[in-house]
């Protein structure tokens, strides 16, 4: 028992660095068809509220990406991601949300309000939400415009393979990543990693998102790159060895808050 919680504690404090310490909470939401104009004005009405966020120093970032496949039979139609640049606020949900809700909506009656929670509630179920620290990315100056595209990995990983695995998309695969960045291929990559939920029942427990400036470069011809050697080429190996591949979401940019 002390073997297994020194591994898992060896885990969580594997990271790189010197790299700015990023924290998210993904919120996947299934959206029926007959809802979709309901939804749109949800997020449009939630949108302003998080800019209050943003400038009261609660949140550091909000986005809301609509998903592909989508399909009512094929899980999530949208994605909203809001960003922390502290684990503590984002599990505490810390800052004063009554403040930000009427600084964005001062003439609104708390009535009026709780007709749009209510409204809220009704155009979508969260079904899902995720917390995640960023531990690993590409250099780049892409500020991730409106219309950005995203290609969204689930990946399954067991506990006592995090530190080989990590260390593979590091070491390995990042450098492929950010040569693609240089020559224009791709805007950025990161490697996120699951902080709640974990354990050998959850879905996946790392997250990597390649995102690109539209899907004329998602579909660009790709330089060959180097000449792998043995080792480099065992090494990939390894390196997809040690995840399981779950499903590919792509996503598309629809609101951002910065």
């Amino acid at each position: 028992m002390k073997k297994t919680m020194l591994i898992v504690a060896l885990l969580f404090a594997f990271s790189v660095s010197a790299q700015e310490k990023l924290f998210l909470v993904f919120e996947f939401m299934k959206v029926d068809n007959s809802q979709e104009t309901a939804y749109q004005e949800t997020e449009a009405f939630w949108e302003k509220i998080h800019e209050e966020r943003v400038k009261n120093g609660d949140i550091i970032g909000w986005d809301l990406w609509s998903l592909q496949p989508g399909g009512e039979e094929q899980g999530f139609q949208y994605m909203t991601v809001i960003l922390y640049d502290d684990p503590v606020k984002m599990r505490s949900n810390s800052g004063d949300f009554e403040k930000a809700l009427h600084q964005a909506y001062p003439d609104l009656s708390e009535a009026e309000l709780n007709t749009k929670f209510d409204e809220t509630a009704a155009s979508r179920d969260l079904a899902v939400r995720i917390y995640l620290e960023r531990i690993d990315y590409t250099e780049g100056e892409f500020e991730m415009p409106i219309g950005t595209i995203s290609l969204i990995d689930m990946m399954k990983v067991e506990l006592g393979n995090y530190e080989t695995y990590e260390k593979a998309e590091s070491e390995v695969f990042k450098p492929m990543h950010q040569q693609q960045v240089d020559l224009g291929e791709k805007a950025s990559w990161g490697l996120l990693r699951f902080m709640s939920p974990i354990g050998s029942d959850t879905y996946a427990s790392h997250i990597t998102v390649n995102m690109f400036i539209d899907f004329n470069q998602v579909y660009m011809n790709r330089s060959q790159g180097p000449e792998l050697s043995a080792s480099q080429e065992q090494a990939i190996k390894d390196g997809i060895a040690s995840r399981d591949l779950k499903y590919v979401y792509t996503g598309r940019l629809i609101r951002k808050v910065r």
